[in-house]
């Protein structure tokens, strides 16, 4: 018996909110004639190049302990350093700093989203091949 992965899944408050702040993040798009509102329980975007797709479901419990399953994310075109000032500008909060922790040039950092949902920010395709 084999699957696919239809969609990731992320519960949240605020499903409006939480889709909107993860759009410029990771470059996703609404899907064509879905768009999202405020107000709505559950809000889908989309990858335009891969057709990945993250579903937002407002769901009434808190988060309270770390997630078991995260995403981790690598930069289209910043480095991995450019890229974690400009999601802690955006409102991403600090976990954990493990840069540097196999040698200079080296690690991940994590990163929880406004609603405290963690991911990690590896570094970019340039910075592994340079």
């Amino acid at each position: 018996m084999t699957a696919f992965v239809s969609h990731t899944a992320i519960d949240c408050h605020d499903a409006y909110a939480l889709s909107e702040w993860w759009k410029p993040v990771l470059g996703y798009v609404d899907l064509d004639g879905d768009p999202n509102l405020p107000g709505h329980e559950e809000c889908m975007i989309r990858d335009p190049e891969t057709g990945h797709q993250l579903l937002f479901i407002e769901v009434p419990d808190t988060k309270t302990v770390k997630n078991r399953l995260h995403l981790d994310l690598r930069p289209r075109a910043a480095t991995r350093d450019e890229e974690v000032e400009g999601l802690l500008a955006a409102g991403a909060t600090l976990v954990a700093d493990h840069r540097g922790v196999r040698g200079p040039g080296t690690g991940w950092v994590t990163l929880a989203d406004p609603e405290g949902n963690e991911f990690c920010l590896l570094r970019s395709e340039a910075e592994l091949s340079g």
